[in-house]
């Protein structure tokens, strides 16, 4: 079964910096695209950052300069690292696996970022 449980949420103000970490079991992340998104309130939900298993990565224009996706594939470990974060990145953030088709979401850390 697989699971991805996501940590490092919680409240900061602007600014300031968080790191997301998201723990994969169940799966191998050696041949999985992985990726961030995040949903608030009355948006759609948004594609952040993706890293594929050759540690290409992609950032939405929104973040870039300020976040970084990184993958320990020996320890099955995806992390956001966030810097300069704006009340406007306030979200639920998901870690989300794509591997061969077969997609699979964590259950998501609260990230709010106060004025």
């Amino acid at each position: 079964q697989v699971q991805l449980v996501e940590s490092g949420g919680g409240l900061v103000q602007a600014g300031g910096s968080l790191r997301l970490s998201c723990a994969a079991s169940g799966i191998a992340l050696s041949r999985t695209f992985m990726a961030w998104y995040r949903h608030a309130p009355g948006k759609e939900r948004e594609l952040v950052a993706g890293t594929s298993f050759a540690s290409l990565t992609h950032y939405a224009d929104s973040v870039k300069g300020r976040f970084t996706i990184s993958r320990d594939n020996a320890k099955n470990i995806v992390s956001l690292q966030m810097n300069s974060l704006k009340p406007e990145d306030t979200a639920v953030y998901y870690c989300h696996a794509n591997r061969f088709g077969n997609e699979f979401w964590g259950q998501g850390t609260q990230v709010t970022v106060s004025s």
